[in-house]
């Protein structure tokens, strides 16, 4: 199990083929991807590695961080993630990832934080069908109905599906098809897709589900 990479969403975009049929990707930034702390199984009793995501300035870093990114020997990082790995696959710290870290055909799973969309009613947060449109339903047409039971047990159970807080929640995209790989200008397309907004942050994994391609980088696709 390699690490991950931790990128960028910028939008989404389409690719043609060579016969004229078109692929809708989104297009996934990566910028001075670096290693900046890594987990043993002796020290923490488990193995990852600590990627940083672009350059932040050093007065909007806390002290503390800091001096972590210092005793990485990198600049202080805009945004840092965490993936499990194998001993096999640590990496030094100071090391840099590029997008050629997957391979064109390569399935992988997107991790993101989905879009917030606040209070909403139960139609469009579980997909309800809603109250009949006449037969005596007046103002009501799309709300949840009854959600009480019986005098026994006479109440409402937990987990109900009724209206509340939709989106802004960590939702895993899986088995999404890398469709180009722009090593020289940090880009990652992937085929439909991933949670987040424009300029969300997103974590791309191997997918769990199918073999790493053969031709795919170990320990991972590091800068020369």
């Amino acid at each position: 199990m390699r690490t991950g990479l931790l990128a960028r969403k910028l939008g989404m975009t389409r690719l043609f083929r060579s016969d004229g049929t078109h692929v809708p990707v989104t297009v996934l930034h990566l910028d001075a991807v670096q290693v900046v702390g890594t987990r043993t199984a002796e020290r923490d009793g488990y193995t990852a590695v600590q990627l940083g995501w672009g350059n932040a300035k050093p007065q909007r870093v806390g002290k503390a961080n800091r001096g972590h990114f210092a005793k990485a020997k990198v600049e202080p990082k805009a945004k840092l993630a965490e993936f499990r790995v194998a001993a096999d696959a640590l990496l030094e710290p100071g090391a840099s990832l590029t997008a050629a870290h997957f391979v064109v055909g390569q399935r992988v799973d997107v991790t993101g934080t989905s879009k917030g969309k606040g209070f909403s009613g139960v139609m469009k947060r579980w997909n309800f069908g809603g109250l009949e449109a006449s037969h005596g339903v007046s103002i009501s047409h799309r709300s949840h109905g009854s959600t009480g039971n019986r005098q026994d047990p006479g109440r409402t159970f937990k987990n109900k599906k009724m209206a509340g807080h939709l989106g802004d929640e960590r939702v895993s995209v899986l088995n999404l098809e890398v469709a180009a790989v722009d090593a020289e200008k940090g880009l990652l397309m992937l085929r439909g897709a991933v949670p987040g907004a424009r300029g969300a942050f997103v974590c791309v994994r191997d997918a769990v589900k199918r073999s790493r391609p053969a031709e795919a980088p170990f320990p991972a696709g590091l800068a020369v």
